[in-house]
């Protein structure tokens, strides 16, 4: 591949040093261009980025916001590339393709330190070679920056909270070209707003060091239910699981239709799970059609989880070349907190089965997450978040009006408070819906690091 200077239309700008730098440049034009550009979700392959930037180092990232600095131009980083409104793909935008900073270290102390282009397959691998764990997603090449910076829910939140609760401490360029290091006693409140205020508003993050716990045996579990249960399910499950102890993290699945298919799977951290799923079986008072538990090894539940075994028995987390067993996404997606009690769980299941072509998913917080750290996270009370996806089977139009009638309405059960690692471009009063009472501070931290805006974007906290 050829390497391009990247700053060859503002030399005459920029100090002489700038001329001896260079950084993997994928334009318009180039052969790997088709390719190199597209993100995650199959609907944004139109989309048209001045050029991708494939950094190695903290100095190509450097370099690329310089660019943009100078040029007023658009920059976004893209790490697994799955921005649901396709923000990290974005037409006339420098993407930064962090997914050469992709060292992974693990530490005697139990620290890792993690590239900010690291996959979480690879991660989760790395973490069970080295006989240790920690919580994060179940989306094989989701990257760890996006789900980091924005929180992180995993199947293992009640017991160790979030992905950005376990932050030590990043290493971040903000919009003047600094690499910093922040943590507690480091710039504490850029700190603070990393984790849990949003991807893409600050600068690009290049590491983070986490705290991860010893690996330990997880039993994984899915129920399934009849469908006529589903109304009994949705009124049992928030009290139930809400008073489980912080080993069990459980979701809530629901498809579409008269007769949709309803399950509870998850995770609890040891052995033990037969009685509590005993117990929510006597609550929702009907048997499961299919019942399954399994003990496993941190690595192989989140292979379990991920979906995403290769015909050698590997877990390759690869949608974009490289020989990996994900497909892409073709799906449009929305969310809202579930704050309370289902207190008309028959409107909520019509919700879900009226909504057509959608899988919808309550995923379970509380616990660790309900007691975690001062963070920008603005969702610490909330019983779980829901999120609907929709497949485009009908159009992406179509399958956005859907998924906007089912967000409005929950919206009226639940009030207007939205994960922002689950971003809807049509999302009303977003700001407030997304980062909720730490808004305000968000954006004193955004306009103290960011003052140009430099890294400003349609739903970010400095728009």
């Amino acid at each position: 591949m050829v390497r391009r200077r990247v700053f060859l239309q503002s030399l005459a700008l920029g100090p002489a040093w700038l001329s001896t730098m260079d950084v993997q440049l994928i334009k318009p034009g180039d052969a790997a261009y088709r390719d190199a550009k597209l993100g995650y979700f199959t609907h944004y392959d139109g989309q048209r980025p001045s050029a991708i930037a494939k950094v190695v180092s903290p100095a190509d990232v450097q370099r690329c916001i310089e660019i943009a600095r100078r040029d007023k131009s658009k920059i976004t980083a893209r790490c697994g590339g799955h921005s649901y409104p396709g923000y990290s793909t974005a037409d006339g935008a420098l993407v930064v393709d962090v997914r050469g900073l992709n060292r992974i270290d693990v530490r005697a102390d139990g620290t890792v330190e993690v590239g900010a282009g690291v996959l979480l397959m690879d991660l989760y691998v790395a973490l069970a070679n080295a006989g240790r764990m920690m919580p994060a997603g179940t989306c094989a090449t989701v990257g760890i920056s996006g789900l980091t910076l924005g929180g992180g829910i995993g199947v293992t939140a009640r017991q160790f909270g979030l992905t950005c609760d376990r932050l030590v401490s990043a290493k971040i360029v903000t919009p003047d070209g600094v690499h910093r290091t922040v943590s507690a006693t480091e710039h504490s409140d850029l700190f603070w707003a990393l984790r849990g205020g949003g991807g893409g508003n600050y600068g690009i993050v290049t590491s983070f060091v986490f705290r991860t716990e010893p690996a330990r045996t997880l039993t994984t579990f899915t129920l399934t239910f009849p469908s006529a249960a589903l109304p009994s399910l949705l009124s049992v499950w928030p009290d139930w699981q809400g008073k489980a102890p912080d080993a069990m993290t459980s979701t809530v699945g629901v498809g579409n239709g008269p007769n949709p298919y309803v399950e509870v799977s998850g995770c609890f951290v040891g052995t033990g799970a037969k009685p509590l799923l005993d117990d929510l079986v006597r609550r929702v008072g009907s048997q499961p059609t299919g019942r399954r538990e399994q003990e496993q090894t941190f690595l192989t539940a989140m292979e379990r989880f991920a979906w995403c075994k290769n015909s050698d028995g590997s877990c390759k987390p690869s949608w974009n070349g490289g020989g990996g067993s994900q497909g892409r996404g073709s799906y449009v997606a929305t969310s809202r907190m579930l704050t309370g009690p289902v207190t008309d769980p028959q409107k909520l299941a019509e919700i879900f089965k009226s909504t057509p072509n959608s899988y919808n998913m309550i995923d379970a917080l509380g616990g660790a997450v309900a007691r975690g750290p001062a963070s920008a996270f603005p969702h610490r009370s909330a019983l779980a978040s829901i999120q609907v996806e929709v497949t485009l089977a009908a159009g992406e139009a179509n399958a956005r009006k859907a998924m906007g009638v089912a967000r409005d309405e929950l919206g009226k059960m639940f009030g207007a408070s939205s994960y922002v690692n689950y971003l809807d471009p049509q999302m009303p009063d977003w700001a407030r819906t997304y980062y909720g009472a730490s808004l305000t501070r968000l954006r004193e931290v955004a306009r103290k690091y960011d003052p140009d805006r430099v890294f400003a974007f349609p739903q970010g906290v400095n728009p």
